[in-house]
């Protein structure tokens, strides 16, 4: 058994061609749940999300988000009647006393409905109401999981990474944002202050988790300040990667990232936007798998590919170097 840690979309990417490498019943995935906001009473939860709908041949693989051919009559019709209603101004947060009314919501994630800022499709909001209704009627977020696993079909066990809410939080001059805001609806625009992990200090890995966690853990090409930076965040998450063999991927070669906001929140958080400092960020790895055309020289063992992520192809390829990673190191 190996576990990856999943956050955005580099696991997904990296998983979605590799099924012949990591067998999807043998290859547990950890996923990020500091992303995940509550919108219309409704709680979406991206990482868990991508995954499920990608083991489920089901991901809209053109935005990795949503389901494919998903059609959107209720997104469209909310921002309607927000236009109508002169109240397109969103993302609107509920007021302070609501963001820790009924259930036990970290501060700063919960939306209102007005001006939907998340494009949901129906088929996807069918998915949230169902996990939402299951957590009202008692369930943890964990338990809820697995309903919606067999729901769709998944073979691979998809663990969120903690049933206690923790929410990524942006510090920005114009005030604090959740992740999902600063991101989605200002596009990363407003400088970074820093990043706190809202929750992180009184939630706690499942015992699902810590199981899982006992296994080789591969890190896969994401974020490593908001994807990663939630796991982390929890104390008995960071010293389960302590006692285990781990291979990180790289989301950089040298100082080019990717995709998405890694370099600027790493940079605003006082890392080295690259792969160094991926590697000064993740003590824990004792083996990194890098690109071909990344010239950093690191003091664990490297096994070099092309990392690029465009097709299940490239999926299978690098795959096969994380297993040569883990082979240095298991």
């Amino acid at each position: 058994m190996v576990t990856f840690l999943a956050g955005g979309t580099g696991t997904p990417k990296l998983l979605h061609g590799a099924a012949e490498t990591f067998p999807p019943a043998e290859t547990p995935v950890v996923a990020n749940t500091g992303d995940d906001v509550e919108i219309a009473g409704h709680l979406v939860c991206p990482d868990l999300d991508t995954q499920l709908f990608a083991d489920a041949g089901e991901l809209d693989t053109g935005t990795w988000w949503g389901i494919a051919d998903d059609s959107t009559a209720t997104h469209g019709a909310l921002g309607e009647f927000a236009e109508r209603a002169g109240l397109a101004d969103g993302p609107r947060y509920l007021p302070d006393d609501a963001q820790t009314a009924g259930r036990d919501i970290a501060r700063w994630r919960r939306f209102s409905g007005v001006a939907e800022f998340m494009l949901i499709g129906d088929r996807d909001r069918a998915v949230h109401l169902t996990r939402t209704g299951l957590i009202d009627e008692g369930h943890t977020l964990t338990e809820a999981t697995v309903t919606l696993r067999e729901a769709l079909g998944v073979e691979r066990p998809v663990l969120p990474m903690s049933d206690d809410p923790v929410a990524t939080i942006v510090h920005t001059p114009d005030g604090p944002q959740h992740f999902q805001a600063w991101w989605v609806a200002h596009g990363g625009e407003p400088a970074v202050e820093r990043v706190e992990f809202r929750g992180a200090d009184t939630a706690d890995p499942t015992p699902e988790v810590l199981d899982a966690l006992a296994d080789p853990v591969v890190v896969g090409p994401s974020n490593p300040v908001t994807s990663l930076g939630p796991m982390l965040a929890m104390d008995a998450f960071r010293g389960a990667l302590d006692d285990t063999p781990v291979v990180a991927v790289s989301p950089f070669v040298g100082d080019e990232v990717f995709s998405g906001p890694a370099g600027k929140l790493m940079a605003a958080t006082g890392r080295d936007p690259s792969t160094r400092g991926v590697a000064d960020a993740y003590g824990f790895a004792d083996a990194f798998v890098l690109d071909d055309e990344d010239p950093t020289d690191l003091h664990r063992p490297v096994v070099r590919t092309d990392t690029t992520l465009d097709t299940p192809e490239d999926s299978a390829r690098v795959a096969r170097a994380v297993e040569r990673a883990l082979g240095e190191v298991a």
